[in-house]
């Protein structure tokens, strides 16, 4: 395992496990929490889920590595797209697991380029991308000009 110098620490705190609430402690983000009725629960409504929460934070933290990758090669991805789906579900080997399928979407950039810069992004920056690897399947689909 890699071990990391912290640049910054995030802390958040839930009680009430999926039917609570969770709240950053700068309060910078702040979600009522409701299992989903496809889960089995009362998918109450103004409510999230851990996984929307991991879904925003993966989408939002593969955008800015695929930025830093296009800046090394002299290229442009600000307007670069990426929506992350998290599904979860049972595991073969008991429990439940997550899958995750990331779609990067930049009209601005040849499919080819793209593609390389969301391999690249991928396979070196994203420190999501790191913590799934191995665990997580991770798929990536990339639609450029």
């Amino acid at each position: 395992m890699d071990t990391i110098k912290p640049f910054f620490t995030a802390t958040a705190t839930a009680t009430g496990g999926r039917n609570g609430h969770t709240e950053a402690s700068d309060g910078s983000v702040r979600a009522d929490l409701s299992v989903p009725k496809a889960m089995g629960g009362p998918g109450r409504p103004n409510t999230t889920t851990p996984e929307h929460l991991f879904a925003a934070g993966y989408a939002s933290c593969f955008g800015g590595a695929l930025d830093f990758v296009a800046k090394q090669h002299k290229k442009d991805a600000t307007k670069a797209r990426v929506t992350a789906n998290v599904s979860i579900g049972p595991r073969d080997g008991g429990g439940f697991g997550l899958a995750v399928k990331l779609r990067v979407e930049d009209a601005s950039l040849a499919q080819a380029d793209l593609t390389a810069l969301a391999k690249e992004a991928h396979e070196k920056i994203c420190p999501y991308s790191h913590a799934t690897r191995g665990n997580v399947d991770v798929q990536i689909e990339v639609q450029g000009a």
